[in-house]
């Protein structure tokens, strides 16, 4: 193989992680929609015990990415993944066990929130390990690309999961969804079973918290921005409808064709112009749309908004994960990245009951106002100077 083939070869082989964790995230993305009419409507308990079985997997992934990280920093990105893709699998199969009708419901919900908490350690485990072992395949010049390959895999997934998992729920029942859950995964274990793994780095491993220390700014302004994504997903059709105006259903959609239109046509900007000029466009952008919606006088202006927010939004993590990525040394990358993910897990799980209080006292435009000066702050802190002891090695 010449050189010059070897950039292609090595991206096209991303391309195969990007297509295993796609697959894997279809199990996050199916059952979502699927596990509180399970709960609700299979098991007879109220919306309570329904957004406690959703919210649960999101809690185990957030409290789990350091640990993901270090576990890819210590046994390399293709393990990691691997183990990520037999979690899924394992929280699958749990989750299929709740659905026996010959156990109580108390049982039953009990095995489920079991099998969820699986859930959320696999997706932290297997998106960690694939952008580590990713990075590795195209080095940290090209980490702009990566990640947001990650982004176009997860968000491709929540786009189709949705409807997918609803269909397999009304064709199958919960039993038949959750068995398409287990084997989703499996078989991108197999599909990535063939492709070189990386060799994890040698060097001095350092706490988690030192490393948070060297990247927190970029993970505040990486959380900032998710305020905006979470809004919209949260709050647009309450807003639409509270105002008396149609389309209530397509603030995502225009949300989704926004972010990834600019993935696709722009990913590849970080990595020549740097992250930070990036995010400080997106920034800009995704503000505007936050404050059109706040201010809109009608639905097309919310969901030109809405829109705005996508193109934003979209670059903004890849870009900032860039400059992660420059301030680590290899060894502790994989740590370095779960940290990060972390900021942008939080914002989204804090989101929605932060703001929903001020919605319920100001109304629903105040929650994107919140959302406009959310991504002024990181704006901001994206253009404020790096403290001098960000910028040193670890």
């Amino acid at each position: 193989m010449r050189v010059s083939e070897q950039p292609d070869l090595a991206y096209r082989r991303v391309l195969a992680l990007t297509i295993a964790l796609f697959l894997s995230y279809l199990t996050v993305a199916m059952s979502l929609p699927a596990v509180p009419v399970h709960v609700v409507q299979g098991l007879g308990l109220d919306n309570t015990y329904a957004g406690l079985a959703v919210g649960i997997a999101f809690l185990s992934t957030i409290l789990t990415r350091g640990w993901a990280g270090a576990l890819s920093d210590r046994i390399g990105g293709k393990p990691a993944m691997q183990r990520g893709l037999l979690i899924y699998a394992a929280a699958g199969l749990v989750c299929l066990l709740a659905s026996w009708t010959r156990l109580p419901v108390a049982g039953s919900y009990t095995i489920l929130i079991v099998g969820r908490l699986l859930l959320g350690i696999g997706e932290s485990v297997a998106m960690v390990g694939m952008m580590g072992w990713a990075l590795g395949l195209m080095g940290p010049a090209r980490s702009g690309r990566v990640i947001s390959l990650v982004g176009i895999g997860i968000y491709g997934a929540f786009a189709v999961g949705g409807p997918l998992g609803m269909a397999a729920l009304n064709r199958s029942g919960f039993t038949g969804l959750m068995a398409a859950c287990t084997i989703l995964p499996l078989i991108g274990l197999v599909a990535i079973h063939w492709l070189p793994g990386v060799a994890p780095q040698a060097g001095q491993r350092q706490s988690f918290w030192r490393i948070i220390g060297r990247i927190w700014r970029s993970g505040a302004v990486v959380g900032l921005q998710g305020v905006g994504f979470a809004a919209i997903g949260a709050f647009f059709p309450l807003y639409i409808l509270s105002r008396g105006w149609p389309h209530a259903g397509l603030g995502l959609s225009f949300f989704g064709v926004g972010f990834v239109l600019v993935r696709m046509v722009f990913g590849h900007l970080p990595d020549q112009v740097g992250g930070t000029r990036v995010a400080v466009v997106s920034l800009i952008v995704e503000a505007c749309g936050q404050y059109l919606l706040w201010l809109a006088p009608g639905p097309n202006a919310a969901l030109t908004g809405a829109l705005l927010t996508g193109l934003g939004c979209s670059m903004i993590f890849p870009a900032m994960g860039t400059e992660v990525v420059k301030r680590v040394p290899p060894h502790v990358r994989g740590t370095a990245v779960g940290g990060f993910v972390a900021f942008q897990d939080f914002a989204y799980g804090a989101t929605g009951p932060v703001v929903g209080l001020l919605a319920d006292h100001s109304g629903y435009a105040s929650v994107f106002l919140i959302g406009g000066l959310a991504a002024t702050v990181g704006l901001w802190m994206a253009l404020s100077p790096q403290r001098a002891s960000s910028a040193q090695g670890l």
